[in-house]
């Protein structure tokens, strides 16, 4: 099913998810969708491996935890930062290098200062790789220091107008 995208998350300059300038990072890009959820495009390179030709579970767990973190701004307007308390992930089927994947999150409860969620990372085929639920504190962020960090929504031209999910 495809859903448009409603908007684009930041980057950062040294994230190891996200960061731009960091040579070991992922470089996922972060997508809002008009259902609520949010989207990780994302693909591993030899740097992320674990055993060869696989994706190590520190970096789908790394990738799900932003993912899942992230989805609340999809709801709730920009700007709201959290901390991670608590994530359970489940290894389903091994995750490859080299391609391009998608992860989709989303916010299940926000009560005040907790916010609970889920998500999961997609092989090309369409089947869960990874699943993974979490807990997150929400925390105060001088925005104005966002700008040092390289944090920043890049826009390309590339960038999808919708995404198609299993």
């Amino acid at each position: 099913m495809k859903h448009a995208v409603t908007g684009k998350q930041p980057n950062s300059k040294m994230c190891a998810v996200c960061g731009l300038e960091n040579p070991g990072s992922m470089r996922a890009e972060f997508f809002n969708l008009e259902n609520g959820e949010a989207v990780a495009l994302f693909t591993p390179t030899e740097q992320h491996q674990g055993y060869p030709d696989r994706l190590h579970g520190g970096f789908a767990t790394a990738i799900l935890d932003e993912l899942i973190g992230r989805a609340v701004n999809t709801k709730d307007g920009e700007g709201i930062w959290s901390v991670t308390a608590e994530i359970n992930v489940k290894f389903r089927k091994p995750v490859p290098l080299g391609k391009q994947l998608k992860a989709v999150g989303r916010i299940t409860r926000n009560s005040g200062r907790i916010l609970e969620g889920t998500g999961e990372i997609f092989l090309p085929d369409g089947a869960v790789a990874v699943e993974a639920s979490a807990k997150y504190m929400k925390i105060p962020f001088d925005t104005s220091a966002a700008g040092e960090l390289g944090w920043g929504v890049i826009p390309r031209q590339d960038d999808p107008r919708e995404i198609e999910l299993p």
